[in-house]
């Protein structure tokens, strides 16, 4: 995986601000608007995000770690084929997921719904967030929750080589969501109805498309 990769991926994740508004937008908005007047919001929100890709990262290097062990037991070209076509196949999913054209990542969000209402009951007990701290612990729960857009980079991952590999490629993708949310925690009602406009959402979710097309165009051009 070179630095090409990890462009990619952050790319897609600032794409992917199309489908944070509806996603996240209410979340960040209420922990933004939802301080009390004595606190620093941005302290709070960078804390909040810091803690969402590191889950993020923990995350990639997790599927990592498992894509290269499963790797092993295919021949090196074969397991690299199979590892991309499936990583491209889910960026096009994802595209057709943020252009609004095709839902079928929601299908995925509902599995990963099991996880999330074990995890969930716990950030309650960190509202209202009222340090850094909190913020920072909430965001490493709230960075479980189910989203087709973070499972499609997941994916993503388990064809990068390895655990350093996959948390690399994660914390790229979060980054490149971090603009749009720390955006929403100030602005959230402007940015969201801009993101939500039909030919944004097109045009993001055609470029992720794209990526998807580039990602098996070199799987099967090994």
């Amino acid at each position: 995986m070179g630095s090409i990769d990890l462009l990619s991926a952050f790319v897609v994740g600032l794409l992917g601000g199309v489908h944070c508004a509806g996603m996240c937008g209410g979340i960040v908005g209420a922990l933004s608007f939802g301080l009390s007047p004595t606190a620093s919001r941005w302290p709070i929100l960078l804390a909040y995000n810091a803690g969402r890709i590191s889950s993020y990262t923990l995350a990639g290097a997790i599927m990592g770690a498992l894509g290269f062990y499963f790797s092993g037991l295919l021949p090196v070209q074969t397991a690299q084929r199979f590892l991309l076509s499936l990583a491209g196949l889910f960026l096009i999913l994802m595209g057709l997921y943020l252009a609004g054209w095709w839902s079928a990542l929601t299908r995925i969000e509902q599995v990963g719904g099991v996880l999330w209402r074990k995890i969930e009951p716990l950030g309650r007990g960190l509202l209202p967030v009222r340090s850094a701290r909190q913020g920072y612990l909430l965001g490493l729960l709230w960075g479980w929750l189910p989203c087709g857009l973070v499972y499609s980079a997941l994916v993503w991952t388990v064809s990068a080589g390895g655990a350093l590999e996959g948390a690399s490629l994660m914390l790229a993708f979060g980054l490149g969501t971090l603009p749009n949310l720390l955006l929403m925690g100030v602005a959230a009602t402007e940015l969201s109805r801009w993101l939500r406009q039909p030919w944004v959402r097109a045009f993001a979710g055609g470029l992720v498309m794209l990526f998807g097309v580039l990602l098996l165009f070199d799987a099967w051009a090994r």
